[in-house]
Formats: structure tokens, sequence, C-alpha cells
């Protein structure tokens, strides 16, 4: 990848990871919404909370954050490839 390849590309990243994270935000809350009967997800500090609920939102946080910031980094390399003709390695 050539250096100018490598100035566009950072910006383009950088974005696609920002509303990936909102993505992602959106589709957990969405998510808990419909697993848990308690809408709100835990904090792991609220003690009133159980310590399966707790662990168990913070597997599906992550699990859910993993793959949307994969769905979009992939999206974005495809892009970019699209556009470019050269590959975002």
């Amino acid at each position: 990848m050539s250096a100018v390849s490598k100035a566009l590309y950072k910006p383009l990243s950088l974005g696609t990871s920002v509303v990936g994270g909102i993505v992602a935000g959106a589709v957990f809350n969405q998510v808990w919404k419909r697993v848990s009967t308690n809408s709100d997800t835990p904090d792991p500090k609220d003690l009133q909370r159980s310590i399966g609920e707790v662990l168990l939102a913070a597997a599906l946080q992550g699990v859910v954050f993993a793959v949307v910031r994969a769905a979009v980094d992939r999206a974005g390399a495809r892009g970019y490839k699209a556009v470019t003709h050269t590959e975002p390695t």
C-alpha cells in the first residue's frame, strides 16, 4: 500500500470504526431487551443484579461488538478496494 493510499484509508477506517461502535451499541441494546426481563443493561457494580446476569450481558456485548466490528471493517475494506483497486493491508 502506498503512502497516499494509507493516508486515504486511515480516516475511512477511523470513521467506520466509530460508526461500527455506535451500531454495535444499538444492536446490543435491542438484543438485551429481547433476552432479559429487565430492559436496561446491568452495571457490573450494581449489586442488586445477579452475577450471572452481569456476566451474560458482558459476554453478549462482547460478541455483538466483535461481530459488528468485523462486518463494518470488512465492508470498509471492500468499499475501499472497489474505489482504489488496491487492498487496504
